[in-house]
This record gives C-alpha cells, sequence and structure tokens, in this order.
C-alpha cells in the first residue's frame, strides 16, 4: 500500500462547474478515488460533460463519477433536462415494464454525460408517505416485499445499461425522527423488527446491488455505544459484511451533514469511517478539507486501508466507458424522460413538477 494511492478511498465534491486551476491542481495531486456532483455543478448539458471530462483528465486511475438521479426531486440533471417520476409514483402506477424503462433511461442518460455510477436505488420502506423526512417521495414500496420487487425491477435495468448501483440508506433510515442532515437521528428498533423489515430488504439485495451507502443514524439493538451506524463496525463489517455477506463496495453517506460534524472531528471520523468497514469515505461539501482527510489516511492500520483500496480497485474494474457526446443525442435520451413521465403520471401531470419540491430541503437532499 502506497501513500500515493490513499486518495483512492476519498469520494470528494467538486466546488462549481468548472475546474479552477487551484482545485485542479488539489485533485491531480490527491487523486481521489470518485467524485460526486450536484446541482452547483450543473449549468449546461454540455458544460457536465466538459467537467466530467475535466475531472476524468486529472485521474491517473479511472474515477468514480457519481450522482443522486433517483426521479422527483431527487433527480440533479433535472437542471438540463426533463424531471423523471419519482420512486412513489412508480410504485403507485404499479406497473414493473415501467419501472425497469425507467432504469435504463437513467442508465442511457447517465452514460451520455460520462456518469458510472447511480447512488441509487433507495431501499427503505415508506412505512408512511407522509412522514416529514428526507425519503418523501423516495421509496419503492410500504413493505419488503414492493421494495424488493420494484427497487429490483429499476436497479436490474440500471446495471444493464452499463451504469453501476448503490443500495441506500443502510441498515434502514425511513422510521429516523430526526433528520440526519442536520442531527443524528435514533432509531429505536428492536433487532427483531429491523430483521423482519430494514434489513429484510437490504439482505435480498446484498449480491444484487454494486455498492451500499451507510446512512447517518444510531440503532441500539445493533449498537451499544452511541456510535453512528456509517462509523460503526458492529453495523459495517459484522452486520453487512459477516452476517449479511455482502462483498461490494461500501461508503458512507456524506460525512458533512450534522449527524457527524456536530459531533465528531475530521480526524475521529476518517479514522472511524475506514477502521469500521467503508471503502469510501464521502465529502461532499467542505471539499477544502480534502486534504486534511487524505492526511489522515496515512495513520490507519495497514490491514484497513488494503482492504479498502483492494474493494475500490474490485468495484472500478466494472465500470464501462461513458458513450460518445453529442448534444443532439442528448435531446434524444432526455426526451425518453419525458416520454416516461408522461406514461406514468398522464400527459396533464407530467407537466408539473413534483409536489414534493415545494417542501424541499434548504440543503440538497441525498
Amino acid at each position: 500500500m502506497e501513500r500515493s494511492s490513499l486518495g483512492q478511498l476519498l469520494l470528494t465534491g467538486v466546488p462549481g462547474p468548472e475546474l479552477d486551476a487551484a482545485t485542479a491542481a488539489q485533485f491531480r495531486k490527491l487523486q481521489p478515488g470518485g467524485y460526486i456532483l450536484f446541482g452547483r455543478n450543473i449549468k449546461t448539458a454540455g458544460q457536465l460533460r466538459k467537467l466530467i471530462d475535466d475531472l476524468r483528465d486529472l485521474s491517473v486511475v479511472e474515477p468514480i463519477i457519481t450522482i443522486d438521479q433517483e426521479g422527483g426531486r431527487v433527480s440533479r440533471l433535472k437542471l438540463v433536462g426533463n424531471e423523471p417520476p419519482n420512486a412513489n409514483d412508480l410504485r403507485d402506477k404499479n406497473d414493473l415494464s415501467l419501472i425497469a424503462r425507467h432504469g435504463t433511461i437513467t442508465a442511457r442518460l447517465l452514460r451520455i454525460f460520462g456518469f458510472n455510477l447511480d447512488l441509487c436505488p433507495v431501499l427503505d420502506i415508506s412505512f408512511d408517505d407522509e412522514a416529514d423526512n428526507s425519503l418523501r417521495g423516495r421509496c419503492y414500496g410500504n413493505d419488503v416485499a414492493q421494495v424488493n420487487r420494484n427497487a429490483g425491477a429499476f436497479n436490474d435495468a440500471l446495471r444493464a445499461g452499463g451504469i453501476l448501483s448503490c443500495g441506500k440508506h443502510f441498515p434502514g433510515y425511513s422510521r429516523a425522527p430526526l433528520d440526519a442532515h442536520h442531527e443524528l437521528p435514533e432509531i429505536a428498533l428492536s433487532r427483531e423488527e429491523l430483521e423482519t423489515h430494514e434489513l429484510a430488504v437490504f439482505r435480498h439485495f446484498a449480491d444484487k446491488v454494486d455498492s451500499m451507502m451507510i446512512g447517518h443514524g444510531f440503532y441500539p439493538a445493533l449498537e451499544s455505544s452511541k456510535t453512528p451506524s456509517s462509523l460503526s463496525r458492529r453495523v459495517i463489517t459484522d452486520l453487512l459484511r459477516g452476517e449479511q455477506g455482502f462483498q461490494g463496495l461500501v461508503m458512507t453517506d456524506d460525512l458533512d451533514m450534522g449527524a457527524i460534524l456536530n459531533h465528531y472531528g475530521l480526524e475521529e471520523t476518517i479514522r472511524l469511517a475506514i477502521t469500521a468497514g467503508n471503502d469510501l469515505a464521502m465529502i461532499c461539501h467542505r471539499v477544502a478539507v480534502v486534504e486534511e482527510a487524505h492526511g489522515y489516511l496515512a495513520g490507519l492500520p495497514a490491514a484497513d486501508l488494503d482492504r479498502a483500496l483492494e474493494n475500490v480497485a474490485k468495484f472500478k474494474a466494472k465500470q464501462s466507458p461513458p458513450d460518445a457526446w453529442s448534444e443532439a443525442e442528448f435531446a434524444r435520451r432526455d426526451a425518453e424522460v419525458l416520454d416516461l413521465r408522461v406514461a406514468v403520471l398522464g400527459a396533464e401531470a407530467a407537466g408539473q413538477r413534483s409536489p414534493e419540491d415545494g417542501k424541499r430541503s434548504p440543503v440538497e437532499i441525498y
């Protein structure tokens, strides 16, 4: 394990729609394993493809280029195109062929920009569609069987289209009483209750998704000390890896959320994240601290670093190259999104934004 390779364990945000010289120099030096893009990175379709090409050109090892492109309000690409239906819309339509079509269209859209990983499907169960949490409109079902069926159709089509997938938010976030973007929620469910519902879904998908994102929650039934699941060895190594047998890439949710920032300094966060079993530490917004985070990696146990580096390399071996860029081809693929929206919502509703847009948080949800 060489110090020069440690950047592979960091998934970082990008400051803006273009790479300034200082950021480009920093990324060239640190060689992050991947980049996650948000609305702040998107102005036009052509600009987005150039930004992704520039990030790729800085990288010695082919990077992970990812985004949250789910549907509804969590659809970053609606800033330059049409908004896909959300998971609730697709669930209520109850047509698996439309869900699979959504996966296929999403893969085609992402590949024209140069993405190789989509941070979905959401595998959380919606126990209450009106719950005031960050998952409103984003869940594929109200029970285990419905999520397995619907999220499975999307996941299979997305992967068949050449985009890798990520199940989230392990070990199940939808019954959190607080939004982790702001504070660490305590999810006080029994182990039996978790096994019957949340964990049953993730167990089903353990050999079906390419990566898993660990949410920020404290589960007393899973962890005796008040440690967030994203920093917990019991949750990641013992439960996800050991009991559920997951062998793919494991990443934290954004370590810039209040659930983490309010309780941990950066050095402790990075140490706990990697030694708990994560392969990627995600820093979405504080791009200025990525170099500091890189420095802390060198002090971690070699066995944890080697394991994480190996898992990142195995994941990257499955990545597909981008499609050739064409404005006309983007327009064709974007038109497929509108056609799907009409098929799911009807022509009149398709002309409107999702109703949950009016309830969105001041922070970008993911």
